[in-house]
């Protein structure tokens, strides 16, 4: 797929790259219109041919399970108000009515400010088809990638208690710390949220601490 935009999140690819071989296809989905865009492997996972058909979110939701429709929507409703960020195992039955179970994970997509635009990430088969040597390589590859999302996601928490932001300034004040100290966000996060446990619990203290931790965090990453 083109890449006009970037994500601000963790890309999904990080914690497959070694896993090229599963079951994987790609989606973006502006908030803008719900403009869809489906990578040729997820338009073939699907049942069609790439470019045989302009993906819509009638068309998303028309696939997926009847039991699992529901709460395809509520990902989808939150993702469009609460900025992009989400992940599912849920069910979708392609052309021939074949019924594939699926990892979902989406990561925020922005403009060139910073602008959250929509989401991006990747569909997961995790179904029959594949082998166990596959699978196998899938199941070593997603804690990485959860555990690195639950550590933005803690890091953020600590940011907006402290500095009094909401989730979208944190994640910036994040961002801007990892490009200053061309740090990977999710190692600084991780290291961020590792040394919570030793900083006072005084909230004036608690802010100078956590000054010193967020402005020197990437020092100590890897020592």
């Amino acid at each position: 797929m083109p890449d006009p935009v970037r994500s601000s999140a963790p890309r999904a690819e990080e914690a497959v790259a070694t896993a090229a071989d599963l079951d994987v296809g790609g989606f973006r989905f502006w908030f803008v219109g719900q403009r869809w865009e489906w990578s040729d492997e997820l338009a073939r996972m699907h049942g069609y041919e790439p470019g045989a058909v302009t993906p819509t979110t009638e068309l998303v939701l028309s696939h997926k399970h009847p039991d699992d429709r529901r709460h395809v929507q509520e990902l989808l409703d939150h993702a469009l108000h609460h900025g992009g960020s989400f992940s599912s195992r849920h069910r979708f039955l392609d052309t021939h009515g074949c019924e594939h179970s699926v990892l979902v994970i989406g990561d925020r997509m922005c403009d060139d400010r910073g602008a959250v635009i929509g989401t991006e990430g990747y569909y997961l088969d995790l179904s029959g088809t594949l082998d166990r040597a596959r699978k196998d390589v899938l199941d070593e590859s997603l804690p990485d990638l959860f555990a690195a999302r639950a550590a933005i996601e803690q890091a953020k928490g600590a940011l907006m208690l402290v500095y009094q932001v909401d989730a979208d300034q944190a994640f910036k004040l994040l961002q801007w710390r990892s490009q200053q100290t061309n740090t990977k966000l999710r190692a600084l996060a991780a290291q961020i949220v590792a040394e919570l446990t030793s900083v006072d619990s005084s909230m004036d203290a608690l802010r100078r601490e956590f000054d010193h931790v967020l402005l020197s965090v990437h020092q100590r990453i890897g020592s």
